[in-house]
């Protein structure tokens, strides 16, 4: 599933509000210790670790392609 961003990167726990598993920055703490969280292939170090635009993010079984939002104009 893409996932669309308008700035170059996005914090862990904003994603995770994001994509709806989580509603506030504390669970999103919570989520990260207690689930597979993956960046790149590499694990996410906590709930501020950066997800940048082109990146790939497991988060336990399902895929996330994070990719620039186009602004209208």
């Amino acid at each position: 599933m893409e996932i669309e961003i308008y700035d170059d990167w996005i914090k862990v726990s904003q994603f995770l509000k994001k994509i709806g598993v989580t509603e506030t920055g504390g669970k999103a703490k919570f989520f990260v210790t207690s689930h597979k969280i993956l960046i790149n292939g590499q694990p996410a170090t906590g709930r501020n670790s950066k997800i940048r635009i082109g990146d790939t993010v497991w988060v336990d079984d399902n895929l996330y392609k994070i990719v620039a939002k186009k602004i209208p104009y």
